[in-house]
């Protein structure tokens, strides 16, 4: 099948990957410019560039695909897109608007033949619409999550559902071992679906239920240790690899930051924030219950296992954190 695939990140590029290993004449990739990475911050190209290049693809990567925005980018790119002549546009996290122009450039394929672009949306829609479906998905303690092949549309993941695999969130998931599941479960599932593209409907979602998942910043980073230890080390996971959650030590009237990257809920109980135990591993209890902190790092040094983390920034049972 001839396709187009508009996609950035890893999760984009296990389905990019899974198109070429399949066969599928990839015509055009479209993917977000290249950012800002690493210690050094040197612009690097994204994931989906990345292998695109090495399998020796067409790359556009325009700003926007709004005329109104990037005039001469995205007329270029869209005439690009329609003269490819493909006959459907995959979509994954791609992170930029698809204009109406975009999403009806391709021929269509499906058993009404009016699915001109699919994407690959990284939760059980309609919850978790948006950004960051699978961070929001740990982050809210949900005991399970999953992938949704959906026919798109103008509104934000609004689009009708071709199909929907599950998977469960384990306890010990980050956002990272989360997304490396539900890309894989994605690119089989399209892979799936391309082999059959006749058969292929779609049904409209569910009008209860719809969640949304934004962007996660910096400004949420702060633990907020009143909350239930489930949901506490829920954050604390899915802020896991980026951009980490943050907890405070004060000595005398200066409060020193240090990150937390990996925790479980365990029993406990004390005033919020307080440490419960700080030997060999660090327990803190929260508004109920407590955490047991597996993985952090202080300021310019390296992620540590509990134990040797304590023996350089030493907790005191009794002190509370913030």
């Amino acid at each position: 099948m001839r396709v187009a695939f508009a996609g950035t990140p890893a999760f984009a590029a296990t389905a990019l990957a899974s198109l070429l290993d399949a066969g599928h004449d990839v015509a055009l990739v479209l993917t977000q410019p290249d950012r800002p990475r690493g210690r050094g911050m040197k612009l690097k190209p994204s994931p989906v560039k990345e292998l695109a290049l090495s399998h020796g693809l067409r790359v556009l990567t325009p700003v926007s695909l709004s005329v109104k925005k990037a005039p001469e980018e995205a007329e270029s790119a869209l005439q690009a897109l329609e003269a490819a002549e493909v006959d459907v546009l995959i979509v994954a996290a791609y992170g930029l608007l698809l204009p109406n122009r975009a999403l009806d450039a391709a021929k269509g394929i499906g058993a009404e033949g009016d699915i001109r672009s699919l994407n690959i949306h990284g939760s059980i829609l309609p919850r978790w619409r948006g950004a960051a479906p699978i961070q929001r998905a740990i982050e809210a303690a949900d005991a399970e999550t999953g992938v949704t092949l959906m026919k798109m549309e103008a509104g934000l993941d609004t689009g009708p559902m071709i199909e929907v695999t599950r998977t469960p969130i384990l306890p010990t998931d980050t956002s990272e071992t989360l997304m490396l599941r539900l890309a894989d479960l994605g690119a089989k599932s399209l892979i799936a679906a391309l082999a059959r593209p006749e058969t292929l409907r779609c049904t409209p979602q569910p009008a209860e239920g719809v969640t949304y998942a934004a962007k996660l910043l910096k400004t949420e980073s702060r633990i907020d240790w009143t909350q239930p230890g489930k949901l506490v080390a829920a954050k604390i996971r899915a802020f896991n690899p980026a951009p980490g959650t943050v907890a405070v030590k004060v000595i005398g009237d200066e409060e020193v930051p240090f990150k937390l990257w990996d925790a479980e809920e365990c029993s406990g109980a004390g005033a919020p924030g307080e440490v419960l135990l700080a030997k060999k591993e660090l327990i803190v209890a929260c508004g109920t219950g407590a955490i047991r902190v597996k993985k952090l790092q202080k300021a310019g040094k390296g992620v540590m296992d509990a134990g040797p983390f304590l023996q350089s920034f030493p907790l005191t049972a009794g002190e509370v954190l913030r």
